[in-house]
């Protein structure tokens, strides 16, 4: 039985899609004629192909090793040391698994998260997701662009200021961006290069160090957590997830050109991908590792440890580990370059993709690049001008970001598990209850997590009975929207069973 034909096809070419026929990679092999079980049959394995079909999850990784997640390793590891690498792998694990759950729906359904969700929620919904959505991709551009903006004045040894490293970061999105005229693997090229300096950067740091191989094995496979280190540990899960990068991946997968009407090709599509987001994800969780285990080496236990951030971890280091045949100050500073440059490109991307199918607009990349660029680019340079002079203050922004896009993650996560769980939209490719019970679980985690997160923060940052009215009301109606994802999700669930039901009698 082939995908659920569901997609129409004379409306498919009125509406926005992720790709056009040309831009996409054509996968094609030595077996593509010889399916002697017909269209149901899985292809046999084939490392070719696998080449072919990698890339997404690369991309979809720089999510993993954004600046805002290199400040939570490097916070982790200097105030609590070794303890936490055991939930950064596990956090790991359970962001492949919604990652894997995205690329699911976006390789099954030829459509990615945003458009389903302006396709199957009424039009006042969609329009909050959309909203929401763009709120939290804005919240991660500025601290990826502001993470580059930090990386080039420590290169250029404090000579460019803040609001011009944002300048520079900005224009160097679109150069980058121009690459993808010359086809989508060349932009692929590009990351894996920003991917591999991160990885011999931060492994250089890593061998500097020479952080303890018993602690680090004993960190990774002992679970352990004390009260002082549960904003850390809290921390570590809360920016694995982005929002953004759970719209940006179901679209990804729709760079390679497949046969959506046979159900082997699918398969085979998804087990490449499933192989390659793995791979891709290893490599993130090695190089958060390297970071975290170098700050719990240099400085967990010392006095300095509850005072480092991005902005001053460079200097730490340097006055840590010394100069050496590199300074470490300039290793540093080339990773965090391109943790933010390559970080700013993809939330471009997903930007893209996040309005062009919330909205089903029909504009020229060029356009659509300028337009979302701009949404973030234009608050960064007045968080730029107004933070540059004070350390203090801009580490009281992230942690306001990161208030900013921990609230909007059930606006990603619920949708695409209702989503996935849909036979009237997945069709033989939903996913069983096993894995629905976990992935749930997952989500239900995650929220809760973040939720810790926001509860603490307001009432360790934020007071005022005035202040205290309006975020009640905020939260009610927060809370009300999130049981209505959920219902409509389950609703039509059931909807879609008993529709079954009665087919079958």
């Amino acid at each position: 039985m082939p995908v659920e034909e569901n997609q129409q096809p004379l409306l498919q070419e009125e509406e926005e899609r992720a790709y056009d026929s040309d831009e996409k990679v054509l996968i094609i092999g030595v077996d593509s004629d010889t399916e002697s079980g017909g269209s149901t049959v899985l292809p046999p394995f084939s490392w070719k192909k696998l080449w072919l079909f990698t890339g997404p999850g690369f991309l979809m990784s720089i999510a993993f090793l954004d600046p805002g997640n290199l400040e939570g390793d490097l916070q982790a590891g200097a105030i609590a040391g070794y303890s936490l690498l055991w939930l950064l792998l596990w956090a790991t694990a359970m962001g492949l698994l919604v990652q894997l759950l995205s690329a699911r729906l976006g390789v099954a359904t030829g459509r990615h998260l945003a458009e389903l969700c302006r396709e199957e929620y009424p039009t006042w919904a969609s329009m909050v997701l959309w909203i929401m959505a763009e709120l939290a991709l804005i919240g991660a551009d500025i601290q990826e662009v502001i993470g580059s903006a930090i990386a080039l004045k420590i290169l250029s040894n404090g000579f460019l200021p803040l609001w011009a490293g944002v300048t520079i970061t900005a224009c160097d999105c679109f150069i980058f961006l121009f690459l993808e005229n010359y086809g989508v693997r060349k932009l692929e090229a590009v990351f894996a290069v920003l991917i591999g300096i991160m990885a011999v950067t931060f492994g250089w740091m890593f061998a500097d160090a020479k952080p303890s191989a018993s602690e680090l094995f004993l960190g990774i496979l002992i679970p352990k957590l004390s009260s002082r280190t549960i904003q850390q540990a809290v921390g570590v899960v809360g920016c694995i997830i982005m929002p953004h990068n759970v719209f940006l991946h179901s679209a990804l997968v729709q760079s390679r050109e497949i046969d959506h009407n046979k159900k082997g090709r699918v398969q085979e599509a998804l087990r490449y991908y499933s192989i390659e987001s793995t791979t891709a994800l290893v490599i993130s969780f090695v190089i958060n590792l390297f970071v975290t285990t170098v700050f719990a080496k240099g400085f967990y236990g010392t006095e300095l440890a509850n005072s480092i951030g991005l902005v001053n971890a460079g200097q730490y280091l340097q006055d840590k580990y010394g100069g050496g045949f590199f300074p470490i100050l300039y290793i540093w500073g080339i990773g965090l370059l391109a943790a933010g440059q390559s970080s700013t490109i993809t939330g471009t991307y997903a930007g893209q993709f996040i309005m062009g199918g919330f909205l089903n607009l029909r504009l020229k990349k060029w356009l659509r690049a300028l337009i979302t660029r701009s949404c973030a680019i234009i608050p960064t340079m007045i968080v730029a001008l107004v933070f540059d002079t004070s350390e203090d203050s801009l580490d009281v922004l992230n942690e306001w970001l990161n208030v900013l896009q921990s609230i909007q993650i059930p606006f990603a996560l619920i949708p695409l598990l209702c989503l996935v769980s849909k036979e009237q939209i997945m069709g033989t490719f939903k996913i069983g209850p096993i894995l629905k019970m976990v992935s749930w679980l997952v989500a239900a985690l995650v929220i809760v997590i973040n939720g810790y997160l926001l509860l603490d923060f307001f009432v360790n940052e934020v007071a005022g009975v005035a202040f205290t009215t309006v975020l009640c009301g905020f939260t009610g109606a927060y809370v009300a929207f999130i049981i209505y994802l959920i219902s409509r999700g389950f609703t039509c669930f059931s909807w879609c069973c008993q529709s079954k039901q009665i087919e079958v009698e």
